[in-house]
């Protein structure tokens, strides 16, 4: 998968996460079905761009998050994205859409 990931370079403030995966079995065992487990609204962030330019001076101004971050997720948005042979469902988000950083 690290490979694949190299391959996707967010461009300006777009950042590349994969979503933690639901829960489909509770502690004691129970199997849920699909339509009672709710969307997952972490993820980990994976890659990130050089920022949004700055009008002015034309530099890159820099991203709140980096690689290996978690972060809070809106319930919608974000662009998906479907690498070949990969099951892992992976994620485009603005830096704006994020909701917050988890330590």
């Amino acid at each position: 998968m690290a490979a694949a990931i190299k391959k996707i370079i967010p461009m300006l403030d777009r950042i590349l996460i994969q979503r933690a995966e639901a829960l489909t079995k509770t502690k004691g065992g129970i199997v849920l079905p699909e339509k009672s487990v709710g969307k997952v609204l972490e993820g980990t962030v994976l890659a990130v761009g050089p920022g949004t330019r700055n009008a002015s001076t034309g530099n890159h101004i820099p991203i709140g998050v980096k690689e290996g971050d978690r972060v809070l997720l809106p319930e919608f948005g974000g662009t998906k994205v479907n690498l070949e042979g990969d099951q892992k469902e992976l994620f485009l988000f603005r830096e704006s859409d994020i909701l917050a950083k988890l330590e």
